[in-house]
């Protein structure tokens, strides 16, 4: 689902093993509260773990036996915070008050007793209070604060002509103005703009008429502390399910919480529920929880879960999301290797019939709609990334969204090509097969060529921009995961980037560096799911130092809040201060057991055999059992000794076992043995970095043949690309530029004293004439008679299931060149981050398909909100031409019922 520095350091677990003994409590520990000689595991410059103890500072978790944890953790979310209050006015829940980086700002402190107020703030005129904050003063506990706001000059625009244009030159109409939020710093203030509407007690209200809207908003609440339960005892019955032993009682406590959670997770209907906060079924977060174990451990409920995402046409379902989902979000790719690893563990071939046609027409659905043959990757949001300001620039709008290429997602798509190659040849479906197998190879060679970064040692977040895409070189840390254990990486590179790859003290953020102004969800978080699968990546490619970290970091937040909790902020490992977050989440503990069956034991499940390639890091070493584990027709009792990479012998019912592989056709109860090597594997290096927020996005105008931008807080100097390619570096915030001769766009970028960068600013275009042409489309289609305003020409042309399927646009064109062909058009359907009704189209010139367009919603009844579509770039002959708009049988949204937009124009733009 999806919203102090610390000291960085490592023991390496080779030199823990000999002081392991007698090693005493850190310095910095409350001795105390913590245990007076308990061996030490694994130590950080933020916490330590122990044989039966997980010990933050003065915070101690306690494995009082394998089924008993106790914790007096607290989190000390509320105990600091800056009585500075930072926020701005939103309209309709869109950030269009102010540009980015300006906002109020209100000192919340004591006034002699009198309830606390803002003045009345005039809506666009930025108010800042500067009053001196004095050393060591914080914001009280449950400080109410009211919130007025002058919108008279809105109001009056309206009145006089019916819209108030905003800073960023766009039109609010009146009739789609619906909501006044406040949005902010400060708890329960949120800068989540796409999400107030799901908070109303941020709406300001104007119940007497007088223009000026007021809220009171109570800051540092008690009602916002967080605690969680000092004590989990096992309470549930889990002997139906794997038991682990082993001589370290905290991760036996944990594996048990773990397991125990799973059951809880289990609906009455039989599919699970993705968290304690989260009920329903969605797609990716059941999906990489099957993979991760949940396909071994309850595979029926895995079965049931995934056949509830499965639409009426017989395609995988992609959950509500960006702009009204697919194709803005494409990661529900992921569902078949969910699926395929239930063939895996279970060897269900009905199942695999099953899902093999589900899985192939909506691959061959996304190659139409999502695939860019030039690059070869494939177009759509970050995977489990689904919270648009979290991970991306605020100038994004949802059809850029889509036309960006994320590693994730495409490690998802390379891994679902190969999936359906693997499944097509076991049903003896050759052709496919090699389809499928010719997509995954374009997918990799894509990753590999476009995305990966040399001078950094990983692969980019994403190429976005609009004509000219740029790299985002921030890390993602799942997707550089999924790209090393589904093996789309080449050479070493799997080895570099798992020892190049940020990770913080607290784990491996979804992010790195983080967002300016984005409070913790997936900036500046650590999700235990994704620190799973990085640890199983380090153990895949032998770093012991990144899977033994992975261990604790996702043992450390488990003990300590005694659940298995959704995420927690990555710059101080607390779960409270996260925009949202829940106990009991599905990948979280997956992600627990995950490591235990495919990390420590290494578990490889393949179509016929299961093969063992464990991996215990040296201060883990010591027997461990594994009992009770169904493998298909077989029951298996795992005894596993020592400690390296490699099996030194490894037998079934004492009998050497070829391979270290178990086959499919093994049925009964059985013991396997494995004795390790006891090898210590070669060094291997981790990149801890420390917290750090990129500069702020620049804002970038142009007049009077200059770029110019406000200064960036930070920023020691300035990068100017000219169509995505660097032009120059400064250190003004100004920069001349040449009138244009053909179509030019410019970004800017802030650089920060230690090398960060900001994202890339919105693309700014520049024309010289007649490089750009308008179509209107009521030329072409019959005018809708809806009373919408702000189109352009004599009125615009409704589209949706039962109108308009096919429109046939005559265009003239200048000269012969690269054209971008994309269109104006509205969407209300629904609300910029959430629902399931963007609307899509095909676009062609006979019939040769030139590519998708993708109209995003734009906001509920928001049908004079007027925005353009995805760019499709093509070559175009001098002359008439004619081009098609048409409804395609690959065109169904995820609602199935409504996809529908309004049309205003074709426009096309001459790239070269």
């Amino acid at each position: 689902m999806n919203y102090p520095r610390l000291a960085t350091g490592l023991l390496l677990a080779s030199s823990l093993l000999s002081a392991c003994k007698t090693q005493k409590m850190p310095a910095s520990t409350d001795s105390a509260s913590a245990p007076a000689l308990a061996p030490l595991v694994w130590q950080s410059g933020a916490y330590s773990v122990y044989r039966d103890s997980v010990v933050q500072g003065r915070y101690v978790a306690r494995a009082r036996s394998r089924t008993h944890l106790t914790s007096n953790y607290q989190s000390p979310a509320n105990e600091f915070q800056s009585p500075q209050v930072s926020f701005k006015f939103s309209l309709n829940g869109k950030d269009n008050e102010m540009q980015p980086g300006q906002d109020h700002v209100f000192v919340a402190l004591p006034q002699d007793g009198q309830p606390l107020e803002t003045s009345v703030i005039v809506f666009g005129q930025q108010y800042v209070d500067k009053t001196p904050v004095p050393a060591n003063t914080y914001l009280a506990p449950n400080t109410p604060l009211r919130i007025r706001l002058d919108l008279r000059p809105v109001l009056a625009a309206f009145k006089a002509k019916g819209f108030y244009q905003l800073y960023n030159g766009q039109k609010l109409y009146k009739d789609d103005f619906k909501h006044v939020f406040v949005a902010g710093n400060t708890t329960p203030l949120s800068w989540d703009f796409d999400n107030l509407i799901n908070k109303p007690q941020l709406e300001l209200k104007d119940p007497d008429g007088d223009g000026i809207y007021e809220a009171t908003v109570v800051l540092n609440a008690h009602s916002d502390q967080k605690t969680t339960l000092g004590e989990w005892q096992a309470s549930l019955d889990v002997a139906d399910l794997p038991q682990l032993a082993s001589d370290f009682p905290m991760l036996d406590a944990l594996y048990n919480l773990a397991l125990e959670e799973a059951k809880r997770a289990v609906e009455p209907d039989g599919t699970f529920r993705t968290g304690k906060e989260w009920a329903g079924v969605w797609t990716r977060d059941i999906s990489y929880s099957i993979i991760l174990a949940q396909a071994l451990l309850q595979p029926e409920a895995a079965k049931t879960s995934l056949l509830r995402k499965v639409s009426p046409a017989g395609r995988i379902v992609q959950d509500t999301g960006t702009g009204g989902a697919y194709p803005c979000s494409t990661d529900r790719i992921i569902w078949a290797t969910a699926a395929w690893e239930i063939y895996l563990t279970t060897g269900d071939e009905q199942w695999l019939r099953k899902v093999f046609p589900i899985i192939k027409a909506s691959i061959e659905d996304d190659e139409h709609n999502a695939y860019d043959a030039t690059t070869g990757l494939v177009r759509g949001e970050s995977s489990f990334l689904d919270w648009r300001e979290q991970t991306y620039p605020k100038w994004m709008q949802p059809a850029d969204i889509y036309q960006s290429q994320n590693l994730g997602t495409n490690a998802a798509h390379y891994q679902g090509n190969c999936v359906l190659a693997l499944m097509a040849a076991q049903l003896g479906e050759a052709a496919v097969a090699r389809q499928a197998q010719t997509r995954a190879n374009r997918i990799k060679a894509g990753i590999n060529q476009h995305l990966w970064l040399e001078e950094k040692g990983y692969y980019a977040q994403y190429r976005y921009g609009r004509l000219f895409p740029v790299l985002s070189p921030k890390s993602e840390a799942l997707g550089e995961a999924l790209t090393v254990l589904f093996g789309a990486t080449e050479g070493t590179r799997a080895q570099t980037v798992v020892a190049r790859t940020p990770v913080m003290d607290f784990g491996i953020p979804c992010i790195y560096p983080q967002i300016s102004g984005i409070p913790p969800y997936h900036n500046n978080a650590v999700w235990p799911f994704v620190q799973s699968y990085w640890g199983l990546a380090a153990a895949k490619v032998g770093n012991e130092t990144a899977f033994m970290e992975s261990l604790m970091a996702v043992a450390r937040p488990a003990a300590l809040f005694l659940t298995d909790k959704e995420n927690f902020v990555a710059s101080n490992g607390d779960f409270a201060g996260t925009q949202i977050n829940s106990s009991n989440m599905l990948w979280s503990l997956s992600g627990t057991l995950g490591l235990v069956y495919k990390g420590l034991f290494g578990m490889d499940f393949q179509a016929d055999r299961l093969v063992f390639q464990p991996f215990v890091p040296q201060a883990l070493r010591g027997p461990r059992t594994l009992s009770n584990f169904r493998y298909r027709q077989a029951v298996l009792s795992i005894e596993m000794t020592g400690f390296g990479h490699g099996i030194r012998r490894i037998t079934l019912d004492g009998q050497v076992l070829p391979e270290a592989a178990v086959p499919a056709t093994l049925t009964g109860p059985h013991s396997i043995r494995i004795e390790l090597s006891n090898d210590v594997p070669a060094a291997a290096a981790q990149n801890k970095v420390a917290h750090h927020v990129a500069p702020m996005t620049p804002a970038v105008r142009y007049a009077a043949d200059r770029l110019s931008w406000a200064a960036v807080e930070g920023a020691k100097a300035y990068q100017v690309l000219r169509n995505g390619q660097f032009a120059a570096r400064t250190t003004e915030t100004s920069y001349a530029v040449p009138a244009p001769t053909a179509y030019t766009e410019y970004q800017v970028l802030a650089l920060d004293t230690e090398g960060y960068e900001s994202f890339a600013s919105e693309p700014l275009p520049m024309l010289a004439e007649p490089f750009q042409l308008t179509y209107e489309l009521e030329k072409a289609a019959p005018k809708s008679g809806k009373p919408y305003k702000g189109y352009t020409g004599a009125g615009f042309v409704e589209i949706s299931k039962t109108l308009n399927r096919t429109i046939a646009l005559k265009v003239q064109v200048p000269a012969a060149g690269l054209y971008a062909l994309d269109f104006r058009y509205a969407n209300g359907n629904g609300p910029i981050n959430t629902s399931n009704k963007c609307a899509l189209r095909t676009l062609r010139r006979g019939a040769e398909v030139l590519g998708s367009v993708v109209l995003p919603q734009r906001g509920v009844d928001e049908w004079s909100d007027w925005g353009f579509s995805n760019p499709i770039l093509t070559r175009l002959e001098k002359g008439s031409q004619t081009l098609q708009l048409t409804f395609d049988a690959e065109n169904e949204n995820m609602n199935g019922d409504v996809n529908q937009a309004m049309l205003d124009y074709l426009r096309l733009t001459r790239v070269q």
